[in-house]
């Protein structure tokens, strides 16, 4: 038989369709799966071999789930907002809402032509207004509940986009969309406190099934540390600098303190700064460094001592100098930090280059070279002197510091609280309003959605300002407290927002009344599996986290964490190695594979190239590989026999327990490696039953499924193979009914013989001697003694 993908392939997707085989059923009686994918960006670009190795891990298990007799839910939708459909939309002169459309529409034909099993009844996507109503009402119940505040502070502006990005869309310096370098603007700017939940999201990672190093990013992203904030009394001042340190132990040896350029001490006490022309000046050239410039460990330090104010050591009543430096930054703890230079390398470097003095408190090192971070005995540190012991030493400390009322124990989080806005047109909405009398009001539930209004130039502001600001008919609006005249407010949500709950959404897509039906949620969540991109786990992994579990405290939905598993792909690298990308010409078309080759080889490529959690590169030598590999699948059928072949019962109940647990454990590429080592013993026996044929297409179904259910239904499979019972192996078939062993003649290999498994030693000697190798062996020779180990080798001894 020729093997046709071009007929088959879109033959059952068509069916597969028609008959609603991967339709979700609410409330069946069947145990429920919940798979989930990163839903895609609906780029131009369309859809790219990664996303097929992103979805291939969830599609694979669904497939297996649904034979399993699972009700499945597999959806799919788009993260449709954002900056750089806007950016194009900006370049052609086209509205984002036909630019969004058409991507989707592009991106849905492709995934089809794929074969993934998709439930197309509940697309969602984030821009539509059915959609981001609900987005607003989450917000708007952060809001009620106190976790939406406005700040002016430095932001992470991208001159290039025009826009505020978060620190987690600012990593490195460079801004997450155009890669271009982040400048610092000061600017109100929306947060979201999500500080406020970091306990939460690190007790709640004791609960999931993360790999490691996911879990390991997160908790170091929140970056949770217990210490101690202390007073610093400034000299002759009703004033006091608070700081927090992880290492209040070494007070003593605190010889200055540093601020942030933009402390308000510098401005409240401007007149008292004798040398305030030359702060200022700092502050204007630190305010022209990125947030990532300013706090690199390895770079020149820099920095202005205040003179005219000083601050006192509150554990040893001397008097030091306070410095300026851009290393210090006001979004971070206090915006201000005490220097202990003998144990602290940036701050010994800082006292090194400004002559302030270093003073000991811990035993150990060479101070004339560098500085210590050892632990030891206490030293010039009063009551501490002679301490060995860290912990015991900081406990002391903290007893002293608050007998004396000048600090007290305290946490601190590494994360900052979530920027939560953009000067953009094509985001959600903001939902709140600012009227003069009664401030910051929320546009009340029953006036949502607050749509996006129509424009035709959605270009940015020069100043910093929402394209939404030009439009008055969306600007000006009523009060809803008082009635009086108001603003709307014109920053659009972050393209994050809309991923944060879309999980939700998928359990009830179409209801009007709420986000999601509380019983469907009850039903389908938490999500099982869910399989994303690394790039994503201190962003939207913690987004997400952070809303299911404010969701939870709300009692509105019913656990409080969303993801019960989480895995991740490894990175589809160029044929070169390289990263794909355009520019260097590296990119591989998956539309180009099927067309070329069938769906099915390009879904079994990806998940046999290598391990699925790490990086491989693109090779077209082993794509023809896997295409040769189903073309001798499909010839399968011109050798079927009616009987059960009984030689291959060992090898088919070896591979169905193969592949079975190497799917549960992401093992994708031995799976198929068991299949095609099926496939070799059947090509020796030249034959298959029939009934093994049905099996073995099962097992090839969540790879291959479009010419595994083709064979199927040619071999007379009932109903569709896509809901037929998964093959369970039998222990007692995995077993060879006959196995080679060596003779050993004098501990010298002779022969090879076939034995039946766990034959008796008799059986096995008369099968060793008959061989005629061991005959020449044995003749003239006096046979001393006979060993048989069974199953492993037989070893006669002669004279």
């Amino acid at each position: 038989m020729d093997y046709s993908f071009q007929k088959i392939e879109p033959k059952w997707q068509a069916k597969w369709e028609e008959e609603g085989i991967f339709h979700a059923e609410d409330f069946s009686e069947k145990p429920k799966f919940y798979g989930l994918v990163e839903f895609p960006y609906p780029s131009g670009a369309g859809m790219h071999v990664g996303h097929i190795k992103a979805y291939s891990s969830i599609e694979v298990l669904s497939r297996k789930r649904r034979m399993q007799g699972y009700n499945v839910l597999f959806p799919i939708g788009f993260d449709a907002f954002g900056l750089p459909t806007e950016n194009y939309a900006i370049k052609t002169n086209t509205h984002p809402r036909e630019i969004t459309d058409k991507n989707i529409a592009k991106f849905s034909e492709q995934l089809k032509r794929v074969g993934f099993s998709f439930d197309w009844t509940r697309v969602i996507d984030t821009s539509r207004d059915d959609y981001y109503k609900w987005t607003q009402w989450i917000f708007l119940k952060l809001f009620e509940k106190g976790l939406v505040f406005r700040n002016k502070t430095l932001v992470n502006y991208c001159p290039s986009c025009k826009v505020v990005l978060s620190n987690e869309d600012s990593q490195g310096g460079k801004c997450d969309i155009c890669h271009s370098d982040v400048i610092q603007l000061p600017k109100d700017v929306w947060y979201l406190k999500i500080t406020k939940y970091a306990d939460k999201l690190l007790l709640g990672l004791d609960e999931v099934d993360y790999p490691e190093n996911i879990k390991q990013q997160q908790v170091n992203w929140i970056g949770k540390s217990t210490g101690a904030f202390v007073d610093f009394q400034l000299k002759d001042l009703d004033e006091k600098l608070e700081i927090y340190t992880t290492r209040c132990d070494t007070l003593f040896g605190v010889t200055f303190m540093v601020i942030a350029p933009e402390h308000p001490l510098i401005d409240k006490f401007s007149s008292k700064i004798k040398n305030m022309d030359a702060v200022l000046v700092y502050r204007e050239e630190a305010s022209r460094k990125t947030e990532f410039e300013r706090t690199q460990l390895v770079k020149d330090k820099t920095g202005v001592r205040i003179e005219g104010i000083t601050a006192v050591n509150p554990v040893s009543g001397k008097e030091i100098p306070i410095f300026i430096s851009d290393y210090v930054m006001m979004g971070y703890g206090t915006g201000a930090i005490m220097a202990v230079p003998a144990h602290d390398q940036r701050d010994y470097e800082f006292a090194k280059r400004f002559g302030a003095e270093i003073i000991p408190v811990i035993e150990g090192g060479d101070l004339e070279k560098e500085a210590y971070s050892g632990d030891g005995v206490m030293i010039n540190s009063d009551f501490l002197n002679g301490m060995t012991n860290k912990k015991d030493s900081i406990a002391r400390m903290l007893e002293f510091l608050a007998e004396k009322g000048i600090g007290h124990a305290g946490v601190q989080f590494k994360m900052k609280d979530w920027a939560f806005n953009r000067q953009r047109y094509w985001g959600e909405p903001i939902p709140l309003i600012h009227c003069p009398n009664c401030g910051v009001v929320a546009v009340p539930y029953e006036e949502l959605p607050l749509r996006l209004p129509d424009m035709d130039n959605f270009k940015p502001g020069e100043d910093g300002q929402s394209p939404l600001a030009k439009v008055e008919s969306f600007v000006n609006c009523t009060c809803p407290k008082c009635g009086g005249a108001a603003k709307r407010e014109t920053d659009t949500m972050p393209q994050w927002a809309g991923s944060s709950w879309y999980f939700l959404r998928y359990c009830d897509p179409h209801n009007s009344e709420k986000f999601a039906d509380r019983e469907k949620i009850n039903y389908w969540m938490p999500v099982d599996w869910y399989n994303g991109g690394m790039e994503h786990v201190t962003r939207h992994l913690i987004y997400s986290r952070f809303w299911h579990h404010f969701l939870y405290d709300l009692g509105e939905v019913n656990t409080p964490e969303p993801y019960k598993k989480r895995s991740a792909q490894g990175m589809i690298l160029g044929a070169d190695g390289e990263k794909m990308s355009k520019s260097k010409g590296n990119v591989v078309d998956p539309l180009d594979i099927v067309s070329q080759y069938g769906a099915d080889t390009l879904r079994v490529y990806v998940l046999f190239m290598g391990d699925y959690g790490s990086a491989a590169p693109w090779n077209d030598s082993s794509v023809k590989g896997c295409r040769r590999f189903l073309e001798r699948v499909f010839a399968l059928q011109d050798i079927v026999a009616p009987e059960t072949v009984k030689s291959l019962e060992a090898s088919l109940h070896k591979t169905i327990k193969k592949v079975s647990a190497d799917i549960e454990e992401q093992k994708y590429n031995t799976a198929i490696a068991a299949l095609m080592t099926f496939l070799n013993e059947v090509g020796k026996e030249k034959k298959i039953g029939r009934e093994q044929l049905l099996c073995f297409v099962k097992l090839l179904n969540p790879f291959a499924p479009h010419i595994a259910e083709e064979i199927y239904q040619n071999q007379g499979g009932e109903g569709s193979l896509q809901l037929a019972s998964w093959p369970e192996h039998d222990e007692a078939k995995t077993v060879d009914e006959s196995i080679e062993i060596g003779v050993q003649v004098n501990g010298k290999l002779r022969a090879t013989v076939t034995i039946p498994t766990d034959c008796e030693k008799s059986e096995a000697l008369a099968l060793a001697k008959a061989d005629e190798k061991v005959q020449a062996a044995l003749e003239g020779k006096n046979l001393v003694k006979e060993i048989y180990v069974p199953n492993k080798i037989v070893n006669l001894v002669v004279k």
